[in-house]
């Protein structure tokens, strides 16, 4: 069975048996905080745990490393609905250790896309277009630097607001435990 099936049939059962009535919530976050934070799937429920979060307490943005890669990107424009659109009033960027995209291998990931069937044509064309795919793909160095930088991007942001309070963290993807990088309070 295909994985859309499987979605399907559990999808039923589970509208069936009204199990989605223990995520009611609205949608303003209940404890009026963002978390921008790495896709990786170790966080996928060891994050909200490790926060005390429950679903509706915080608006959760993800993407590959937990990097704001543009200032009017999709990410930025997610924080800001979420501040003047649902009421939130504190932004807390969570990076984590052994993240992937601090060793991503971009020559290697460009090789995977043509070994994939991305033509060189294609390739040629977006470097024409003045896109360097390299620095595009490229995640960071270090993790401590990468929070710190997109806590940065976002506090420095000229449609943040100065009352809201930006945070920095790093959690241990196997423990959930957090260090404080940036105590936005300060």
């Amino acid at each position: 069975m295909n994985k859309l099936n499987e979605i399907l049939i559990h999808n039923k059962s589970f509208v069936e048996n009204k199990k989605y009535e223990e995520f009611k919530a609205t949608k303003y976050p209940g404890k009026k905080m963002v978390i921008f934070s790495c896709m990786d799937t170790r966080l996928t429920e060891l994050l909200p745990r490790a926060l005390n979060l429950k679903n509706g307490d915080a608006k959760i943005i993800k993407n590959a490393g937990g990097v704001i890669t543009h200032p009017f990107g999709s990410i930025m424009r997610s924080i800001l609905v979420a501040i003047y659109e649902l009421e939130a009033e504190e932004i807390f960027v969570i990076g984590h250790h052994g993240c992937g995209m601090s060793s991503l291998n971009t020559d290697k990931t460009i090789q995977k896309m043509i070994d994939k069937g991305i033509s060189k044509d294609t390739m040629t064309t977006l470097e024409y277009a003045g896109i360097n795919l390299k620095k595009w793909l490229h995640g960071f160095d270090c993790v401590n630097d990468s929070v710190r930088e997109s806590v940065m991007a976002i506090k420095n942001h000229p449609l943040i607001h100065k009352k809201v309070s930006v945070h920095g963290l790093i959690i241990d993807p196997e423990t959930g435990e957090l260090e404080v990088v940036v105590d936005g309070y300060n």
